[in-house]
């Protein structure tokens, strides 16, 4: 559950005037329900919305959470679990889970709103233990054209101190990594928070293998773009299930897009003439993935257009190329899961 999970709840209680209480993951056992960077928001008159156990410590966080709508204080909480518990709430092993508690303020909360709606990366860097609790900074992309390289800064409501310059550069290098997570800045614990964009498959070419695949990932939360000029390819008929179907040469239509880290693109006409211009596109960029469709012999081929061409020799390590993790697909809907499973290998960091 992340801020986008529980945002439309948030938005409906702070019209109401509620004050609302944070609850974050900030760190669990390894076989825990709920990973790092988990929320739950809680309200004075207990309403809850996300989750940051399953249930097994969640009444005991929106007591604690009452009390520092109380005193405005935030609390680091620590739970122990027994192995007797944890099988008791379906887990497989016990351990420690930590949650931060905070009051969420408006310039952190609409700092968050404000990425979620441009679909912008952004980061929030929080003190959950040392002498500077609860001192917040946020780092966001200054824009879709050059994520990371601009960062915009914003320190919460909270008067700025001398740690304000280290974790905002923990938060910075969280967000280029795009991942959550604890570090340790001048003897203070940080958990760094990081929200990204949702994840878009740029599929170029709409052949057989693009409609399973944009099956495959819709159901695993992607916005599907289906790029190709033919008609007879790129037709509503053939695609009514993608996100998105852009008649437009490849090269034209990716630069209008923009490419960023949430970003996967695959091409997959076996048509040089489509295919090329994509990747010349798509391999300089902040794309997460970039892949082809092709035989090893195809890609040497490839290889040596794209050099000719101008793209660098570090660019086309880039490329996934045959495409997709080897399972002996053959079909299609092999194809596609083959390529599908690649994706989500790259965007956890399993891929080496």
């Amino acid at each position: 559950m992340s801020i986008r999970d529980i945002a439309a709840d948030v938005d409906r209680w702070r019209e109401e005037g509620e004050d609302v209480v944070l609850a974050t993951v900030v760190r669990t056992w390894g076989s825990g329900p709920r990973g790092p960077g988990a929320k739950m928001a809680l309200t004075r008159d207990a309403r809850i919305t996300g989750s940051v156990s399953g249930g097994c410590v969640e009444s005991a966080v929106v007591e604690q959470g009452r009390e520092v709508l109380e005193t405005g204080e935030p609390k680091l909480l620590r739970f122990g679990v027994t192995d007797e518990t944890a099988w008791d709430v379906g887990l497989s092993c016990g351990g420690t889970i930590e949650i931060f508690l905070e009051r969420l303020t408006d310039a952190t909360y609409d700092a968050f709103r404000s990425a979620l709606r441009d679909e912008r990366a952004i980061a929030k860097a929080t003190v959950i233990q040392g002498e500077f609790l609860g001192q917040t900074v946020v780092i966001g992309d200054s824009g879709a054209d050059d994520l990371t390289k601009k960062a915009r800064r914003t320190t919460g409501e909270s008067n700025p101190t001398p740690l304000g310059d280290a974790i905002a550069e923990a938060a910075g290098r969280a967000l280029e990594a795009g991942r959550s997570g604890q570090v340790s800045v001048d003897e203070h614990e940080v958990f760094v928070d990081v929200e990204l964009p949702p994840p878009v498959l740029v599929m170029v070419g709409g052949v057989h293998v693009s409609v399973a695949l944009t099956t495959m990932a819709d159901a695993l939360g992607y916005r599907t773009i289906v790029v190709d000029p033919r008609g007879v390819f790129g037709s509503d008929e053939r695609f009514p299930h993608a996100g998105q179907l852009i008649r437009q040469w490849p090269d034209t239509a990716l630069k209008e897009l923009g490419l960023n880290r949430s970003t996967a693109v695959t091409t997959l006409t076996h048509d040089p003439k489509l295919d090329d211009p994509a990747l010349e596109v798509a391999l300089p960029s902040d794309a997460f993935y970039v892949g082809a469709l092709g035989s090893k012999r195809t890609h040497e081929k490839r290889r040596k257009r794209l050099l000719e061409r101008g793209v660098s020799e570090a660019e086309l390590e880039r490329l996934h190329a045959p495409i997709g993790l080897r399972i002996g697909s053959r079909s299609p809907e092999e194809i596609a899961l083959s390529v599908m499973a690649e994706i989500v290998a790259a965007r956890n960091g399993m891929l080496v």
